[in-house]
């Protein structure tokens, strides 16, 4: 793990819509290139000055193809700490969230840090206090997608009381990613790169608690089903069933799965004493159904409708003191890791924990 030193901080100053922005990247890949940079391209003013990805040479690719201009370190310590850079856009692994987020904050750089927030809760932790103590910088961790165009109606309804009180619900986060036994394990299969995430987990915590509030306890049961890939020995399971409660009262059963071949889109059902909601994150289409009248999709107007902005609100924040912190905060992403965290205790002991 990377030693924090005594760092004089750089000059934080208010810039104008005119002054350009100085972007250093802490991992260049696939992320980066297919979700951030075309934001980041279509803002004014707006420049990659130094890059750091897992090689040089892959580097260097990625510079050739987005940012020409920008100069490339072979360590990643040298695009935080450094006087052409203003902001730290870390889209590394979760292993080196935690070292290049916490040394951005100590250079006075603003943090944009990728989602899964860390690769342990700890971690999480001294970001999350690290970001208290720089309350003038911006940090942010990349929102999920999963829910954002229509979220904005399902919190509506809910708080409008559209099923009653909600009782209980259920979520499936299936796929046949890891199904093929010959493949190698994937990054997010090893955990000293991934940590303690297993699969889509941290990010449904993320959207769940922001749409029914705070999971105060959780039991966890899951397994590796294919143990060993071309020599690596995987940890990190497979697929996962938990039962959560929220403080709400409301008990859920989350079900998680790499190995499922031929399964249904993601998919979550909220039942209430007056009738049901589910949200399909395939389609993003919201259904609302009474205790005697099916279900019905639920038109959402457009002003409760969210596109991908990611980039422009935190460059937005950034530049503007006064604009709206961009959200997912270090605040909500201690949070969904306290959930992460218990449901490997949970597997580990074979017992409720609590995350609160």
């Amino acid at each position: 793990m990377f030693e924090f030193f005594s760092v004089a901080r750089h000059p934080f100053f208010i810039m104008s819509t005119s002054s350009p922005l100085r972007i250093g990247l802490v991992g260049a890949g696939g992320i980066v290139k297919q979700r951030h940079m075309p934001g980041l391209s279509a803002l004014e003013n707006v420049q990659i000055t130094a890059v750091a990805n897992s090689s040089t040479t892959s580097a260097k690719a990625f510079c050739a193809e987005w940012a020409p201009e920008a100069r490339i370190y072979a360590r990643w310590e040298d695009v935080v700490d450094n006087e052409d850079v203003d902001i730290v856009w870390v889209g590394a692994p979760p292993c080196l969230h935690h070292d290049a987020s916490c040394f951005g904050l100590e250079c006075g750089k603003h943090v944009f840090t990728q989602a899964r927030m860390a690769a342990t809760l700890p971690e999480a932790e001294r970001m999350w206090e690290a970001s208290i103590r720089y309350p003038e910088l911006v940090t942010a961790i990349c929102p999920a997608p999963h829910g954002m165009k229509n979220g904005g109606m399902m919190k509506k309804l809910l708080e409008e009381g559209a099923i009653g009180t909600p009782c209980h619900a259920v979520l499936h986060s299936f796929n046949a990613a890891w199904l093929d036994a010959s493949q190698p394990a994937h990054w997010r299969q090893k955990i000293e790169v991934s940590g303690i995430q297993i699969l889509t987990l941290g990010i449904y915590i993320e959207v769940l608690q922001r749409w029914l509030g705070h999971i105060v306890e959780v039991g966890a049961r899951g397994r590796v089903v294919i143990p060993e890939r071309q020599g690596y020995q995987v940890e990190i399971p497979d697929f996962v069933n938990i039962l959560a409660r929220f403080r709400s009262g409301l008990e859920a059963t989350l079900m998680f799965s790499g190995v499922a071949a031929h399964a249904p889109g993601d998919k979550l059902w909220i039942y209430g004493s007056g009738g049901t909601l589910t949200y399909d994150f395939t389609t993003d289409e919201i259904t609302l159904g009474g205790p005697k009248s099916a279900p019905v999709t639920v038109p959402v107007p457009s002003e409760l409708q969210r596109e991908w902005t990611v980039e422009a609100d935190f460059i937005r924040a950034v530049r503007d003191p006064s604009a709206p912190r961009p959200r997912p905060d270090f605040t909500e992403g201690v949070c969904y890791m306290r959930v992460v965290e218990a449901v490997w205790e949970s597997m580990e002991n074979g017992a409720m924990v609590k995350c609160v």
